[in-house]
């Protein structure tokens, strides 16, 4: 419990074992949507990611932004080993994210979190899994069609696990069909997720069996490569991607090209394409939509935010015959402190962590 001292601030700490089981998905898919409209209504509250690099393949991320009405601003800092084989990058090391949490209104800082913010049901499955997986359910319930019964995935991983967390929280599931290239792991995937959301779940033996009849196909894989071809996609489904390359692993010799999950003809085909930055995507270069635009294929201006469809400054979809895209292309402030703002203070209610005690800058 804190307690006010003069010139003196207190100051909470929180590692990972002290903000396990404190939010769900249901409620992180609401918190990330309230984030997103305030980042539309006051766009200098969030900046884009920005990350930088070392020699040997070191990757640390910043997220610098907030969310005035939950009284917080600050930033969630990330590091990792950044390593690719074939199509594939992997992480062989990846340290727990660090969040600074200040108050919006009073600029004290109220404390600091290390560590994955997860669904109580799963656990950890992979990092930065459960704000993605969010943010996919938060696009699925803005732009995919009411009745959307049928849900294609592609992946079989920690992002899978949360993206299935998501579409149940904003969708009435009826079968969910699941493809990997490693046929074991989809069919253990499957075995496992069905009995947690009570829903039909069952592996499938090619990508076309993913997108045939499919109201939303979704990708959740680490892949550098496109996974599907957009000329098998139909009238009226709801798509989303995830892998989104900056720049930097191109410029500095880790990649000859910049990842993606999708393909030019999906680009071609989208009715309506939304992202969660719009300006990361050329600020990166993130090759989803910046190789289509430099090929003339769409312009920056054919690419929305989620903000703006949430706040209603873009209809989003107005036909159940459109294609939707979502690009869910890198993490923002506005999602990371909406759910460690929760987090935070159901930790702290429940007594948790350990509080550091300064004093108030400028005096002794």
């Amino acid at each position: 419990m804190a307690v006010d001292r003069p010139n003196r601030n207190a100051i909470l700490i929180l590692g990972p074992d002290e903000i396990k089981g404190l939010i769900n998905m249901e409620e992180a898919v609401a918190a990330i949507a309230q984030g997103y409209k305030q980042a539309d209504e006051f766009p200098i509250g969030n900046a884009p990611r920005r990350r930088v690099h070392s020699p040997d393949g070191v990757r640390v991320s910043n997220f610098p932004g907030g969310i005035p009405s939950l009284g917080v601003i600050g930033s969630l800092t990330r590091g990792e080993m950044v390593s690719h084989e074939g199509s594939n990058q992997s992480y062989p090391y990846r340290e727990h994210p660090v969040y600074l949490l200040w108050n919006s209104e009073t600029a004290k800082l109220d404390g600091m979190m290390m560590g994955e913010i997860f669904d109580k049901r799963t656990g950890f499955t992979s990092i930065m899994a459960f704000r993605t997986g969010a943010t996919t359910g938060v696009g699925v319930d803005a732009l995919a069609r009411k009745d959307s019964k049928v849900f294609g995935l592609f992946g079989s991983g920690g992002q899978a696990v949360n993206k299935i967390l998501a579409i149940d929280a904003v969708r009435d599931i009826e079968k969910i069909k699941v493809y990997s290239r490693n046929a074991e792991n989809r069919i253990a995937f499957c075995e496992k997720m069905a009995p947690l959301i009570e829903k039909e779940i069952i592996p499938v033996e090619t990508p076309e069996e993913v997108i045939k009849n499919s109201d939303v196909v979704i990708s959740a894989t680490d892949s550098n490569v496109p996974v599907f071809d957009g000329a098998l996609l139909e009238p009226g489904q709801h798509v989303v991607t995830v892998v989104g390359s900056n720049s930097a692993l191109v410029e500095g010799g880790w990649l000859k090209s910049g990842r993606r999950e999708n393909d030019d003809e999906t680009v071609r085909r989208a009715d309506i394409i939304v992202v969660n930055h719009v300006e990361s995507v050329t600020m990166e270069k993130q090759a989803g939509l910046y190789d289509p635009i430099q090929q003339g294929i769409i312009t920056e201006d054919d690419i929305n935010s989620l903000g703006a469809v949430l706040t209603g400054g873009h209809p989003g979809r107005i036909s159940d015959e459109q294609i939707t895209y979502h690009f869910n292309n890198n993490g923002t402030a506005a999602a990371d402190m909406a759910l460690a703002k929760i987090v935070f203070d159901r930790a702290k209610e429940l007594g948790r962590g350990t509080e550091m005690d300064i004093p108030v800058p400028g005096t002794q």
